[in-house]
């Protein structure tokens, strides 16, 4: 199993950008990954982004690309995404996951999970 903190959240004007962080302690796999995902009131969790630990690989949620980047610090165990061009439709506690090995890019590919951090934009 693997434990994951998240960090980095906050409120934001619609336009700007934040950066948050996820890092995973405990046992890690060789084909690990790790994504983040979001949910709003009222609304379902959806998938934002993912990344493959062994050789970098990204998927994004189309809502989200070209304005979100997922990226890696392997030494430091650690996944990032980075947030720009954020819109009031952003808004949703956010939540960074892992898994072993993936398979599907919904929140039933993933085992763990993160406490959530909440991201707010403004108009």
């Amino acid at each position: 199993q693997v434990q994951l903190v998240e960090s980095g959240g906050g409120l934001v004007q619609a336009g700007g950008s934040l950066r948050l962080s996820c890092a995973a302690s405990g046992r890690t796999f060789s084909r690990y990954a790790m994504g983040w995902f979001r949910q709003a009131p009222g609304k379902e969790r959806e998938f934002v982004a993912a990344i493959n630990w062994s050789d970098g690989s990204t998927y994004y949620a189309e809502s989200v690309k070209g304005r979100f980047t997922i990226s890696r610090a392997n030494a430091k165990n650690t996944v990032y995404l980075q947030m720009n061009g954020l819109k009031p439709e952003d808004t949703a506690v956010y939540y960074c996951a892992a898994v072993a090995q993936l398979r599907i890019l919904d929140e039933r590919g993933f085992d763990d999970w993160g406490q959530g951090t909440q991201v707010t934009v403004s108009s």
